[in-house]
C-alpha cells in the first residue's frame, strides 16, 4: 500500500508531504495506480519547481517506494500562496486515486 502523510500547520498550511510504499495494484511495471500516484505527485513538484522558482527539499529513495518534499517556511506570501494551491491539487488528485482504489493508497492529514 501506498501510505500518503500531508504534515499540516495549524493554519492549515501544507508543510510537507511523504509518500512511502507501494501500491501492490498489479505486477511493476503495469500497476496503474503506482503509475497515478507518482505522476500526481512529481507532476506537482516539478510545477511547483517551474512555476514559483522555489526548491524545496526532496527525499526519495532508490527503489521508487520514498517521497518526502518539505516547503520553506519562509515564502513571500504571493509564491506561498501559489505553492500551496498546487499542492492541494495534488492532493485533490491523490484524493480522487484514494477515492477509487482504497485499498492500494491511503492518505492521513497530520499537524
Amino acid at each position: 500500500m501506498i501510505n500518503v502523510v500531508i504534515e499540516k500547520e495549524r493554519s492549515e498550511k501544507v508543510r510537507s508531504f511523504e509518500m512511502k510504499g507501494h501500491a501492490d495494484f498489479a505486477e511493476h511495471g503495469k500497476d496503474l495506480v503506482c503509475a497515478a500516484a507518482s505522476a500526481v505527485s512529481f507532476g506537482a513538484v516539478n510545477a511547483i519547481l517551474s512555476l514559483t522558482k522555489i526548491t524545496p527539499d526532496i527525499q526519495q529513495g532508490q527503489d521508487g517506494g520514498y517521497l518526502k518534499v518539505s516547503f520553506p517556511q519562509n515564502l513571500d506570501s504571493k509564491t506561498d500562496e501559489q505553492v500551496q494551491l498546487l499542492v492541494q491539487a495534488m492532493i485533490v488528485s491523490l484524493q480522487t486515486i484514494e477515492h477509487e482504489y482504497g485499498q492500494h493508497i491511503k492518505i492521513t492529514f497530520k499537524k
